[in-house]
């Protein structure tokens, strides 16, 4: 007897990669596509997507899509129909089901968000302070740099989703925080957020005597993000014993011809540094109490998760773009 066939129930629209990218993404490499979904069977559920992220990574992995997949990245989804008793229909999920609408699941890296979220605290923020940027924050400055009260931190891009969580964070810990970012308004942003200095790179005449103004004994830890130059001459001004967590290098994303030099051995040496890349999921153990502790902070009005919302999935390959430009102050989102 031959198996009735499932019954097509949602049309899902997709973004897909057309080609690789060479040099800055382009709209040309992105093309919205309708895909059916089937009702889903036993022990899976029919997410909807709600909110979408976009983040610099994507443009770092980018090389593991082949064309013609849907792009990567995370949404916060609802379920809208289950036959999986650990995810009922009305629960709200985190997971890396792409620039897509609607998803099939069978709960296989989705995280379930907590039934008493706040809800004073917006579902999107799981995508960002509340979520893994802020997990990489944390993250970053404890298992990495292994952060102290009284020292000195300095981090760049220090306005996007993650910087601004790591200087709120060492904030908290009672540490001197020095921003670096690329807008009068995103140094404004720094400031209200309480780091104790913060500069906009693109106007000053000296990254070097900027930084050693901002701090002329130096820096004990550096968050890192951006990579190229700016690692180059913020090295020497680490202290001796300074410690460096490699979390990004959004100025090497768009290369098409890698950068070289200066090399980093003399001051390593001389000033017995500490430097180490990670990934968040490393920890992802620890993530039910990190996630707790993100939100007790910004219960707390200790911390503050601003969002950039792009209204409009037809927009995902616009707001994936301008982030990588920089226009977002916070966390980039794009809302369905």
């Amino acid at each position: 007897m031959s198996c009735p066939k499932r019954r097509a129930m949602v049309q899902a629209k997709t973004w897909v990669l057309t080609e690789r990218f060479e040099g800055f993404p382009k709209d040309s490499n992105f093309r919205l596509q309708l895909e059916q979904l089937p009702d889903p069977k036993d022990g899976e559920m029919l997410l909807e997507a709600l909110f979408l992220s976009v983040d610099p990574y994507m443009r770092a992995y980018v090389m593991r899509i082949q064309p013609g997949e849907v792009m990567m990245g995370s949404q916060v989804a609802k379920v809208i129909k289950s036959h999986n008793p650990s995810f009922p229909v009305g629960s709200h999920v985190v997971g890396r089901c792409g620039w897509r609408t609607h998803s099939l699941s069978d709960g296989a890296g989705l995280t379930l968000l907590q039934a008493d979220w706040p809800q004073e605290v917006s579902l999107s923020q799981a995508l960002g302070g509340i979520g893994m940027p802020g997990l990489t924050a944390l993250y970053g400055l404890e298992e990495v740099l292994d952060l102290k009260e009284g020292e000195t931190l300095l981090v760049n891009a220090a306005a996007g989703a993650v910087g601004s969580v790591v200087g709120q964070i060492a904030k908290i810990k009672g540490c001197k925080v020095v921003g670096s970012a690329g807008s009068d308004a995103k140094v404004a942003f720094l400031k209200d957020l309480g780091f104790d200095e913060a500069f906009n790179y693109k106007t000053i005449t000296s990254l070097e005597e900027t930084l050693k103004a901002a701090s002329p004994d130096g820096y004990d830890c550096f968050f890192e993000n951006v990579g190229g130059p700016f690692f180059s001459v913020a090295l020497p001004q680490m202290k001796q014993f300074g410690r460096i967590a490699v979390c990004g290098g959004i100025s090497l994303y768009n290369d098409t011809t890698p950068q070289t030099g200066p090399y980093p051995h003399t001051s390593m040496v001389f000033k017995q540094l500490k430097m180490e890349g990670f990934l968040v999921n490393r920890w992802q153990h620890k993530n039910p109490e990190g996630i707790r502790r993100l939100l007790a902070w910004a219960k707390e009005g200790k911390l503050h998760c601003r969002e950039h919302v792009t209204e409009g999935f037809e927009k995902m390959p616009s707001a994936f773009m301008g982030m990588l430009k920089g226009e977002n102050i916070g966390k980039a989102v794009i809302k369905v």
